[in-house]
């Protein structure tokens, strides 16, 4: 892939994510935009992008917005509403700790991906990804279960389901 079809996915972000944390359509703020999102995709348009092609797939985007729904309005209010729980009913037991849980995704993106949607999922935090890439040691509010399987599909599997399809 070239240096500026790497570039664009880059571009056309950044340039997204400008004029929404602007709040403004001016020409003025499209304008700095443009030329922001620009050096921002000449700049790190060949270290972010390794596989442009998966970009142009535009089914990948569908899956984005559908893990995007469903990451906000099912997970995170589950996971605000299991906390809020035991926020207000203390005598409710809380069993923390560490458990080790398996991921079947590829891509450094989709680690990533899932990794951050559990620590930012209140209850859980990832404090470890294994060098092999196939384990998180997870930080668990309320450890249910040590078996790995079920770990993982009490943890992470949702999160996984989508970042295949948008990022393998």
């Amino acid at each position: 892939m070239s240096r500026v079809a790497r570039s664009i996915p880059i571009i056309v972000l950044a340039f997204i994510i400008y004029i929404v944390f602007t709040g403004s359509a001016t020409p003025f703020d499209l304008v700095t935009g443009i030329i922001g999102a620009i050096i921002v995709g000449i700049a790190f348009g060949a270290i972010a992008v390794s596989n442009a092609y998966k970009f142009v797939q535009v089914w990948r985007y569908f899956w984005g917005l559908a893990y995007t729904l469903y990451y906000f309005f099912v997970a995170e209010v589950q996971a605000h509403l299991d906390v809020i729980k035991r926020i207000l009913s203390p005598s409710m037991p809380i069993n923390p700790g560490i458990v080790k849980v398996p991921i079947d995704v590829k891509s450094d993106y989709a680690i990533l991906s899932v990794s951050n949607s559990i620590t930012n999922t209140p209850g859980s935090v990832v404090v470890y990804v294994h060098p092999s890439k196939k384990y998180f040691y997870v930080n668990w509010i309320d450890v249910k279960t040590t078996a790995l399987e079920e770990a993982r599909k009490a943890i992470s599997y949702s999160f996984e389901r989508f970042s295949k399809r948008i990022f393998d």
